[in-house]
């Protein structure tokens, strides 16, 4: 895989990153829809693909990409397709901070250490690539004001974004109802995200014991190709600002 071309991940991401507070909107489901991106690129790379509500690796070469390389390894050891939404519920310590790492040894983030309450060391990044992160904005604007169906990126990206409830911090109020509303349905533009995104809504609300029963008569279908209509469930207030992260224990 190119590295001249962002992945989803980085671009989740980049999202996320507050430009002017230097912290991560929806820190907690974004862990979850960093994991669900990976999946998403691996698919794109032709490295895996969706079996039902699972996932199964279709081709175990390299990427070039460690990060990526890593997750289509552990899959690849499970030897048997995985539920994505066991994948992405299972614990990603640390992956936050690795792409983090990775965006500003790439020059795209700077890191910004402080102390909270005075006490607590922290880190926050700061964008220094803008025209970067406004390009990947202006891809979801476009496709959510003219409704033409976006590319397989800027869909999976949509979704996701949608599935960690990004949609209150990029269109927030009352006048961003209508772009949250069009954001949500581009998920219908790309079953691999749309599967990956309903997985990570799913973990948020708990439904991760049983796998889905296909329908009576018919062959399983995708997760990802069902009615978006699901609203990714509210994360606990937290004790902290929202995305600050630690300097030495990133969670």
């Amino acid at each position: 895989m190119g590295r001249s071309r962002r992945t989803i991940p980085e671009e989740l991401l980049l999202l996320a990153l507050d430009p002017a507070t230097g912290t991560t909107a929806q820190p907690q489901s974004l862990d979850l829809g960093l994991a669900g991106a990976q999946l998403v690129e691996l698919a794109l790379a032709g490295r895996i693909a969706p079996d039902g509500d699972r996932i199964a690796v279709v081709l175990p070469r390299p990427t070039g990409d460690p990060t990526l390389d890593h997750a289509l390894e552990l899959l690849r050891r499970r030897g048997s397709p995985v539920r994505a939404v066991n994948w992405i519920g299972g614990p990603r310590l640390g992956l936050r901070q690795t792409y983090l790492s990775h965006l500003e040894r790439c020059g795209m983030v700077s890191a910004v250490t402080g102390q909270m309450c005075g006490v607590l060391p922290t880190t926050r990044y700061q964008a220094t690539e803008t025209a970067i992160s406004r390009e990947i904005r202006a891809r979801l604007d476009s496709a959510i004001r003219t409704g033409v169906p976006p590319d397989p990126r800027t869909a999976a990206l949509a979704a996701l974004a949608h599935a960690i409830g990004l949609g209150k911090h990029l269109y927030p109020g009352n006048e961003g109802r209508s772009s949250r509303s069009r954001l949500r349905d581009l998920i219908r533009h790309d079953p691999m995200g749309g599967l990956v995104a309903h997985a990570v809504m799913d973990v948020q609300n708990g439904v991760a014991a049983q796998p889905r029963r296909a329908p009576a008569g018919g062959s399983r279908k995708p997760a990802g190709l069902r009615s978006a209509v699901a609203e990714p469930a509210g994360m606990p207030a937290q004790s902290r600002r929202p995305g600050m992260i630690r300097a030495t224990a990133v969670r």
